[in-house]
């Protein structure tokens, strides 16, 4: 078997793993697989009668988990498929004993890392960002992003999935460039980013092109849209006691899962001067992580990337 590099540093590890509180008996799903860091500390724990099925939506990633857990390939189950379709897998595969889902937000090291996938700023390379690159991948790219989208529509990507406060500016540039001729690649796209923020503006702060690279990766994608399904899908089919684990990187992630959690902790949904209850909703999660869980300054400074994650952990009422 050709050897795989996948280089990703695993955010939160020792802090996810004792959170899903691994017990003899039960399936347990990582629904962001990546180079296989969180799932091999899984698989190490998983008793005689236990269960892990790895879900990734990016082939490179699967491959590479297979080489990293090949010596519990006995106990692991890899499906290539976004991790939205959770529901789906865990009832073709009849699970009925799930005792923890961990996801891991976010794009891996491994694809910021690859020019050629085009999720970095840094790298010259075609506009891309999908997460699933195979051949047979549906699905828009960054490209089709850059360069058919309507200016109101990139306005309000860049706005709502960037927190961008130059995105109007920005979406007028790209219209403008790309009248002359179609922004191809990451640099070109840079370079229209950065003609169109003030100089003052470019000086201090992260990279220019930051919060737009961040905002069309979330839209490629579809990212967000998959959180609540997530967490619901996998809500609604978890074992008594059983966790959820979730690391988000950015507030948007966060929010929805913050509040998606809120939302199955808080069951009845009836207006409060309702004397008593019509609505027959029962609390699904108990809420764990009040305040999330942050990286350590230890793990900070062996892994500044993980610097924006926070770890939130919900549990399945008795």
């Amino acid at each position: 078997m050709e050897h795989i590099e996948f280089s990703h540093t695993s955010v939160l590890l020792w802090e996810c793993i004792a959170a899903l509180d691994i017990r003899d008996g039960f399936t347990y799903v990582d629904c962001t697989t990546g180079g296989g860091g969180h799932s091999l500390e899984i698989a190490k724990r998983l008793g005689p009668n236990s269960r892990l099925i790895c879900l990734d939506r990016d082939t490179e990633a699967l491959a590479a988990a297979k080489e990293r857990l090949s010596a519990y390939l006995d106990k692991v189950t890899f499906v290539h498929t976004n991790f939205e379709n959770i529901g789906r897998v865990l009832d073709e595969l009849q699970i009925a004993n799930l005792g923890g889902v961990l996801a891991d937000l976010g794009c891996s090291s491994h694809q910021f890392d690859t020019p050629e996938r085009g999720f970095s700023y840094m790298f010259d390379a075609p506009l891309d960002m999908r997460m699933d690159a195979s051949e047979d991948a549906d699905g828009i790219t960054a490209y089709d992003v850059v360069n058919t989208y309507s200016v109101a529509d990139l306005r309000r990507i860049f706005f709502d999935y960037g927190e961008e406060k130059f995105s109007s500016q920005i979406a007028r540039a790209i219209e403008t460039r790309r009248q002359e001729t179609p922004i191809k690649t990451t640099h070109e796209l840079v370079d229209v980013i950065k003609s169109a923020i003030p100089a003052a503006a470019r000086k201090n702060g992260p990279h220019p092109a930051k919060r737009v690279f961040q905002a069309i990766r979330i839209e490629v994608n579809h990212e967000l849209d998959s959180i609540p399904c997530v967490i619901r899908d996998s809500s609604a089919r978890l074992a008594q006691s059983g966790k959820l684990v979730i690391i988000s990187f950015h507030s948007l992630e966060d929010r929805l899962v913050k509040n998606t959690y809120a939302e199955l902790a808080q069951g009845c949904t009836c207006p409060r001067d309702f004397p008593v209850c019509i609505c027959g909703k029962k609390p699904t999660l108990t809420i764990e992580t009040r305040k999330p869980i942050l990286p350590s300054e230890e793990e900070l400074e062996i892994n500044p990337r993980s610097r924006s994650a926070k770890l939130r952990v919900a549990s399945k009422n008795d």
